[in-house]
């Protein structure tokens, strides 16, 4: 059965960015606000609808078309599309895949207000140590256990650096990780009362 042909189809929004741009957004499901951060060049692939779908069972997921540009704009943008879909928390949950993990980083080191932060298999040196020292959200870095093993140490190296930040891997995965095996580890992760409450 092919999920994403049997999921209705996803509400489609717009969100100005701070310089006036308009960012297109499509919603799916309905729940606490998810934002999908994907990797640049593959914005809208199919499997971040994939894993938008499934997601969408537990949570309303909104992923975003990025812009190519400075990662200070991109940041803007992912302030907007929060103020946008974040409603009364007044934070969104965010998932970021490769270079969009490193800019959902960079964005909570900067104060955007995200709640629960999800990474697969950020880049290597794209957000320092002094920055990710600044992410107080919790933070899941996931990486596949098939991946090369750089990948899989910078994603630990991310781990350690986030405050609040944990390591998983999904054994057998690689870079193309499965939508299907993803999509439990994040909404468990997102399901999960912090610490102290």
């Amino acid at each position: 059965m092919d999920l994403v042909n049997t999921t209705p189809a996803p509400a489609k929004g717009l969100v100005r960015a701070q310089d006036g741009t308009r960012i297109a957004y499509e919603r799916y499901g309905d729940g606490p606000p998810l934002i999908l951060v994907g990797e640049a060049a593959r914005t809208g692939s199919g499997g971040e609808r994939a894993l938008a779908a499934l997601l969408a069972r537990r949570f309303s997921v909104v992923a975003y078309d990025r812009r190519a540009g400075r990662e200070a704009r991109e940041i803007d943008d992912l302030t907007a599309l929060v103020e946008a879909v974040c409603g009364e928390s007044g934070t969104a949950a965010v998932h970021g895949t490769a270079s969009g993990g490193a800019l959902a980083l960079a964005a909570a080191a900067a104060g955007v207000p995200v709640g629960p932060l999800s990474v697969y298999e950020p880049p290597c040196g794209t957000v320092d140590a002094a920055g990710l020292g600044r992410v107080h959200a919790r933070v899941l870095v996931v990486d596949g256990g098939a991946s090369p093993a750089g990948t899989r140490r910078a994603a630990r190296t991310v781990a350690a650096a986030v405050p609040r930040g944990r390591h998983r891997t999904l054994t057998g995965q690689t870079h193309e990780v499965a939508p299907h095996v993803l999509a439990p580890v994040l909404a468990d992760f997102y399901a999960e009362e912090p610490a102290g409450v």
